[in-house]
Parts: structure tokens; sequence; C-alpha cells
């Protein structure tokens, strides 16, 4: 794994931290190509229920890097698209920590993520139409169906930096805390998200991902495919003998 990628894992939560500082985390070929390989192998891992996305040096990301875009360093991965994860999340439940600048690729990073703490004091934008390009790494397809839709296009279309206090009132960010606090209280978020059953939560996020699409008719026997497998694993089991037994369940991921 690239050294632009640095990663650990504690507790069932995975910490991915995009680790380019000195340019403010933009996203090359090596940090989508990292965030890609990581994603596969926190994805098959049975000691990771949940990941932490984060930014080095006080910055989350401030994009793509157009040093690079300019000379054919294409910031996307095989199969996931921008940042190794843009087209393609993972399947597990993943949580943005967001200090400092969450810009262009960077907010389109965070809203390929399920839930977002930030800093106080961090911003968020999409300046896309300001460099004669288009948000269109899931910015334009995912923010109108997460805040609403006239916050969206302002966003889109003014290019500005919004607070963080704003993209909480409209529901976007789950948890604003001071600064230099996002990964701390993300991994305290993460630990609450880990005392899930793994197949539980990749059930349910999938169900929720995928729900939006699904005709009211067939929602509940779409929703039945993804969930009975999980009714019928040995968690399932484990879950309701732990509760019997008043003990902490010890899942297994199967």
């Amino acid at each position: 794994m690239s050294d632009a990628i640095l990663t650990d894992v504690s507790d069932g939560v995975a910490v991915v931290t995009i680790n380019r500082p000195e340019a403010r985390n933009a996203v090359n070929g090596d940090v989508a190509r990292g965030i890609a390989a990581a994603t596969d192998e926190f994805d098959a891992s049975p000691d990771v229920r949940v990941i932490v996305l984060t930014g080095a040096g006080g910055t989350f990301c401030a994009g793509m890097d157009l040093k690079g875009f300019l000379s054919g360093d294409a910031p996307v991965a095989p199969g996931r698209g921008f940042g190794g994860m843009a087209e393609r999340p993972p399947a597990k439940p993943v949580i943005a920590a967001v200090e400092g600048y969450a810009l262009a690729g960077g907010f389109e990073l965070v809203l390929s993520c399920d839930l977002v703490v930030a800093s106080e004091e961090a911003k968020f934008g999409l300046p896309e139409v300001r460099r004669g390009l288009v948000a269109g790494a899931g910015g334009l397809l995912r923010l109108p169906s997460r805040i609403p839709y006239h916050v969206a296009m302002e966003i889109a279309l003014t290019g500005e930096h919004f607070p963080a206090s704003r993209l909480a009132e409209v529901g976007l960010v789950n948890k604003l805390v001071p600064a230099g606090q996002a990964l701390a209280a993300a991994k305290e978020l993460a630990a609450k998200v880990a005392l899930g059953a793994p197949l539980a939560l990749a059930a349910s996020k999938r169900v929720i991902v995928e729900s939006a699409d699904w005709p009211a008719s067939e929602a509940f026997a779409r929703q039945s495919e993804v969930i009975s497998p999980v009714f019928r694993s040995k968690d399932a089991t484990e879950g309701a003998m732990a509760f019997a037994e008043k003990r902490p369940p010890a899942w297994r991921g199967e």
C-alpha cells in the first residue's frame, strides 16, 4: 500500500488516513489506489466492522490533485472510481472524520461515507464550476438526496465554501465537535457501530442505500433477499443467546 495512505485497526474499527498533508491531501493515483486497496482489505477482514476515513495534517481533502490531472495521473481506481471509493463505496459502514477543508472531490468522498463527524471549523464545497469542471464523482448525484434541493443547488452552482454548522443544520453532518476533535469523536461513534454484528451492519447499510430505487410493490421482497441470510446466520443465534444469557455477544461474521 502506498505511503499516501495510512491505516490502523483497533477494536473492530479501521482508520484510513489520506497522508498528503503537503498537498492538502489532494487525491492522486496513489491515494485512489491506496483507498481502494484498504477498502478491499477491510471489507474482507473479519476483524473490521466499521471504517473511518480522515486526512492528515488538519485537512480532510482538497479534492483532485490538479497538477496530477494535468500530467495524466488519474485519481481513480478501477472498479471504484474517484478516490478509490466514490463509485463503489465499501460494503461496511464508513464514517468521515473531517477537519479543515473537504472540497470538490474531497466533499464527494465525504458523500461516499455513511456518517459524518466534522470540526466546527471545517469547510465544505463543490468549487468545480469555478474551475471549468463538474462535480462528477458523485457530488451532483448524492447531494440532492442528502439535503434539500435548493441547498444542493446553491452548493453546486455557487462553488462557495460552506461551514460545517450549515451542513449540520440541513442534516448532512451527524456531529459537530471542536477543532482537532473530529477523529476522536468519529472513533467514539465507530465504537458504537462496531457493537453490531458484521453481517447485520452490512445488510442494514445495503438496504438503506439500495432501497431508494426499489418500487414500493417490490420493496419488502427485495429487502428479504438481503436480510434473510442474516436471520439464518450463526451470529443471529449468538445474538439471541447472548441476550438471554445477559452477556456481550461474540460475533463471528458468519
